[in-house]
């Protein structure tokens, strides 16, 4: 491969819809994830108390495997740490479907548990975003590659709801929904395949062209005293932790407390992941333009309003509609604390720092998940609704009782 000289010659936007593409299949699985994980492993193991055992243990997954992964991305590179996600998920998938069809509890807890490491893995796609563009456009930079998960959002109720129509959830039905989330991540194992050069390389040659030779990588708990930092990990956890532990209760909320069919959580949860990415575009540059703070506060409000909405709702169209406003709320918080993060960091740095930060979200998400479905199965809606916007209204207060973000903190 003819090596890049300069920054004319970098095929960044190649890349950037590379990625986006890959994101767009991860979103197509993630989008079964969250709206049959919890049912899956009840259908398999029969107890309803364990409701939020399935989501649990796919964020609790997906939490370890951020920190090693990021780590491995700055040393190897993204591709091939990127790659290996998609596989990994790809595995994780048919033993989901394999674990369903038997049934089989242990199986399914194998396949949950690769599905959530894929899907940790996969989100630091959002690493090689922050790598390709300058601070000042960095925002947008990583926007262009979450917007590729709209796409993901539209064909995931196409391909699953025909699947599911006018069938009961058991463990048949449930097989051919995972091995259709299988296809979703070879497909993205083929398109992460084909970016090159990786897009560590091209954040290395930027910046050799601006600045001379990379400094050094810091250890992480220096890189968090970076201005910025912390404000950006709180907001950063909070939103994540938060949208995907209402998220991935869902299912459960839809069919279980508002007595819908099975096949009407899909467009519910279609509605969600558009909210997330739909305006990430728009949001990208709002982020750069008003400022991180403003950013980081307003989303996680937005996320408040939308959560304490649940104790109002219960039909499928203001149900869809409030959780279209949760994924708008993450959309604004999650890239202006991804942007933040990655201005904190250098290139050697960033898969480090944005995978502890996915460290941190994925366990609290985690944890909400499996409280929140005890608490969903022993109280009802309002406890996940109330607890849900406690966790993201109080760090947004905080945060704006701080100083401002700075928009650039290390030249990377």
């Amino acid at each position: 491969m003819r090596a890049v000289s300069a920054p004319t010659d970098l095929p960044i936007r190649r890349n950037t819809a590379l990625l986006a593409a890959a994101l767009a299949a991860n979103s197509g699985m993630l989008q079964l994830s969250a709206a049959v994980s919890s049912l899956t492993l009840v259908a398999a193991i029969g107890v309803k108390g364990l409701l939020g055992l399935g989501p649990a243990i796919v964020l609790a997954c997906g939490a370890l495997a951020a920190l090693p992964a990021g780590r491995a991305m700055d040393r190897v590179g993204r591709v091939p740490v990127l790659a290996a996600g998609f596989c990994i998920g790809a595995a994780g998938c048919g033993l989901a479907a394999l674990g369903s069809a038997l049934p089989s509890g242990p199986v399914v807890l194998a396949g949950l548990a690769l599905v959530g490491a894929a899907s940790g893995t996969a989100l630091l796609a959002r690493t090689a975003a922050g790598d390709m563009y300058p601070p000042e456009r960095r925002a947008h930079g990583i926007a262009l590659v979450l917007f590729g998960a709209v796409f993901g959002a539209i064909l995931g109720p196409f391909v699953f709801s025909p699947l599911l129509a006018g069938r009961d959830l058991d463990g048949d039905a449930l097989a051919g929904l995972w091995l259709a989330a299988g296809g979703f991540m070879l497909a993205g194992l083929v398109l992460v395949l084909a970016v090159r050069p990786d897009p560590r390389r091209i954040a290395e040659l930027l910046r050799t062209d601006d600045e001379g030779a990379p400094a050094p990588a810091a250890p992480l708990r220096e890189i968090v005293r970076r201005p910025g930092a912390i404000p950006a990990l709180l907001a950063g956890q909070a939103s994540f932790a938060v949208m995907v532990g209402v998220m991935t209760l869902t299912g459960a909320i839809v069919v279980d407390h508002q007595h819908h069919p099975g096949h009407t959580v899909f467009p519910i949860i279609g509605a969600h992941v558009v909210g997330m990415y739909a305006l990430v575009l728009v949001i990208g540059r709002v982020v750069d333009r008003i400022g991180r703070t403003r950013a980081l506060a307003g989303g996680l409000l937005v996320m408040g309003a939308s959560v304490i909405s649940l104790l109002w709702v219960d039909e499928v169209t203001p149900t869809a509609v409030v959780l279209f406003g949760l994924g708008i709320g993450w959309n604004l918080s999650f890239v202006a604390a991804t942007a933040v993060l990655a201005d904190c960091a250098t290139a050697a740095e960033r898969g480090k720092l944005l995978g502890f930060n996915d460290l941190l979200a994925g366990l609290t998400g985690a944890g909400l998940a499996l409280l929140g479905g005890l608490a969903l199965s022993a109280i009802g809606v309002a406890a996940l609704a109330i607890g849900g916007t406690v966790l993201v209204v109080v760090p947004a207060l905080w945060i704006l009782r701080r100083p401002p973000v700075p928009a650039v903190a290390v030249r990377a």
